[in-house]
């Protein structure tokens, strides 16, 4: 291709960089596996520094979804569980998941509902920004929920 952008049609490796350098730019070769080759006219220069801008500008607008721990006790008081499940609502809201662990201690270990129904009670209060990834489960002494953003 010419500088331009036309097509030039085939010609002599020779006859082709002294268009390049009448014209002051890189000859580049874009296919060399076709035959014959096909090479463009360029500043390679530019086109290096145009393709690792476009790079950086990609990379900015990726969002790396992190997974946020929240820590409840069956017996938690109300004021404790507002200001938790404002964390929850807020890293929700920020587009990371949230993993929900209820920790029994003691006694709690033989009534595993009251966990349980302070876990429904979360997602009742996050169901506008969140939903239920993973339904609570128990895992020794904790029990596990993880809530993604909708």
């Amino acid at each position: 291709m010419g500088a331009d952008g036309e097509q030039v049609g085939i010609v002599s490796i020779e006859e082709a960089r002294e268009h390049a350098s009448k014209a002051g730019l890189d000859l580049v070769e874009v296919a060399p596996d076709a035959r014959p080759p096909v090479c463009k006219l360029m500043d390679y220069g530019r086109h290096r520094y145009e393709e690792t801008r476009q790079a950086r500008e990609a990379k900015k607008k990726q969002r790396v979804s992190q997974v946020k721990e929240v820590k409840f006790r069956p017996g938690i008081e109300d004021h404790d569980f507002a200001f938790k499940v404002r964390h929850v609502r807020r890293f929700l809201e920020d587009g990371d998941k949230v993993k929900v662990t209820m920790m029994f201690r003691g006694r709690q270990m033989s009534h595993p509902e009251v966990g349980l129904e302070v876990l429904e009670r979360i997602v009742e209060d996050t169901r506008d920004v969140g939903k239920v990834e993973s339904q609570p489960s128990r895992e020794g002494r904790t029990m596990i929920m993880v809530l993604s953003p909708q």
